[in-house]
């Protein structure tokens, strides 16, 4: 078709060559944003954003397609967005966007949005994606209540009572992937609501490839998969 380059094995439909391409993965895979990424492939601003944009969506579908946890897992919940209002502290923060987080001790991290970090909203997550019989690790929070009944080993530690560490029960993994979530969306000066869940997962993707090439990592999943 008139206008479009072939054979390029990474992006269907490519209006720029697969060296152009893997040159935006390369700066993808750096974190660098769309400004940057234009100043040193000489790309069009759009071209960029709309290559990012797909890259993050097919990160977002990735995760979903994750195995499940087993063994020892970390679950917390995280808050995002504006500055907190005056009054509003922790949990129910107003203008913030709550999101769990589930991380296997020495693996991988998974992250979903919620409505409010009710009971009714946490438990079906930590279902869907923690292995009965797993040994889960939470602080005091009342939403918690009930894992064991549900087939979990259950520890805390309570934050409440400034206990951050009782033997081996801790969350201090999850919550080291909320600060480096939360640094990552810093630089970007603002996020919108609408592409918040694309952000969250880039993040997730990132903390589970951290000892990875992630230029690599991206390369396969594309010869897999095209965009």
């Amino acid at each position: 078709m008139s206008g479009y380059i072939k054979k390029n094995k990474y992006l269907y439909r490519a209006h720029i060559s697969e060296g152009q391409c893997r040159a935006l993965l390369q700066e993808f895979s750096r974190d660098s944003t769309a400004v940057e990424t234009a100043q040193r492939t000489g790309l069009n601003r759009n071209t960029i954003n709309r290559v990012f944009s797909l890259l993050r969506r097919r990160i977002a579908q990735t995760s979903e397609q994750e195995e499940s946890f087993s063994g020892e897992v970390e679950v917390d919940e995280s808050y995002f967005g504006a500055r907190r209002v005056r009054g509003k502290r922790g949990r129910g923060a107003r203008g913030k966007i709550p999101v769990v987080g589930l991380l296997k001790r020495g693996g991988r991290v998974f992250t979903h949005i919620v409505k409010n970090c009710t009971r009714a909203q946490i438990m079906p997550i930590i279902h869907g994606r923690v292995l009965t019989g797993s040994t889960i690790h939470t602080d005091g929070w009342t939403s918690y209540d009930g894992l064991i009944v549900n087939g979990y080993r259950h520890y805390r530690v309570f934050h409440s009572n400034d206990e951050f560490v009782r033997g081996k029960s801790h969350i201090n993994g999850i919550e080291s992937f909320w600060s480096f979530a939360k640094r990552r969306m810093a630089k970007l000066n603002g996020v919108t609501k609408h592409a918040f869940v694309l952000h969250l997962k880039e993040s997730e993707f990132r903390w589970n490839h951290k000892r990875e090439n992630i230029y690599h990592v991206l390369l396969a999943l594309l010869r897999r998969n095209p965009l």
